[in-house]
């Protein structure tokens, strides 16, 4: 198997464990934040091990930013996971980009094109059919909390592009330690079951930390189309593994939301790049 194959493979098992999360939340027992604790607490710890002499800590602020809102991220999608569908937390965690488009000007400096208010309104568009089901209580603040998610990864997102030499790891081992700070009060209120502790050893060690370390190898070894591509492997599958291990069916609305939201974030990934790969080409015609 060549490097590249390797790469996509692991790529593509990256985005399956991901996907994993939604179900091993589910199973487990325990209040969100002493889960989302917990697992931070082992993440951290295995990418240390993982990463050890290669990690530079800093203090500036965009890497504290970048901390900040991974951990903000960590702690609403396990809150919004126990309170909502699967689906629906992880599908409204995916208009990150939705934020990003509305705050880059401002943080980076960058314009935001009429293509991204088109995929904006599509995208918002989308948000709101999670919230024509009909919800709970709990079902309705799941969802609120998911929408917090996406800013949050928006937030994380921002603070990692606005780093020069920016390294992923640092900033997550940073946020994982502030989540299990953060979570660390509400793990002496009840004692998960045995199930629950290989569940949390599954997401802590697994599902966040021997994963990162395979995405940071096959990202460097794939272009930026290909890893887009692999990746809505996650979304995609989530939903499916919880309605199969734990009976979780999404409502109608918040599928055909999930399609819209998953649809337009992909062509705003994709069709860039596309436009790009066909002007080299044409450059390269030119030169011949």
């Amino acid at each position: 198997m060549s490097e590249k194959s390797k790469a996509v493979f692991l790529m593509a098992a990256t985005a399956l464990i991901w996907s994993s999360g939604g179900l091993a939340i589910k199973l487990v027992e325990w209040s969100p934040m002493a889960i989302t604790g917990v697992r931070s607490a082992l993440a951290a710890l295995t990418l240390v091990l993982v990463f050890r002499g290669r990690l530079k800590f800093g203090v500036s602020f965009v890497q504290l930013g970048a901390a900040v809102g991974y951990a903000g991220l960590l702690i609403t999608n396990v809150a919004a996971t126990k309170l909502t569908t699967s689906a629906n937390a992880i599908l409204l965690a995916y208009t990150a980009p939705v934020y990003v488009a509305l705050l880059a000007p401002w943080f980076l400096k960058e314009k935001t094109s009429r293509s991204d208010w088109l995929f904006i309104a599509v995208t918002v568009g989308g948000m709101v059919l999670f919230f024509v089901d009909k919800l709970s209580a709990t079902g309705l603040w799941g969802n609120i909390i998911a929408v917090a998610t996406g800013f949050s990864y928006a937030i994380f997102t921002l603070c990692m592009r606005a780093q020069k030499s920016a390294s992923p790891v640092e900033s997550v081992i940073m946020g994982h330690m502030i989540t299990a700070f953060c979570g660390l009060p509400f793990m002496f209120g009840s004692t998960p079951s045995a199930e629950s502790w290989l569940g949390l050893i599954y997401l802590g060690i697994f599902q966040q930390g021997i994963s990162l370390a395979l995405y940071t190898w096959a990202i460097k070894r794939l272009g930026a189309l290909e890893a887009i591509l692999i990746m809505t492997l996650e979304p995609i599958f989530n939903p499916i593994l919880v309605a199969l291990g734990y009976g979780e069916i999404p409502g109608k609305w918040a599928l055909v939301g999930g399609v819209v939201v998953i649809g337009a974030v992909t062509a705003r990934g994709v069709l860039p790049l596309l436009k790009r790969e066909k002007a080299v080409n044409m450059q390269r015609r030119r030169i011949k």
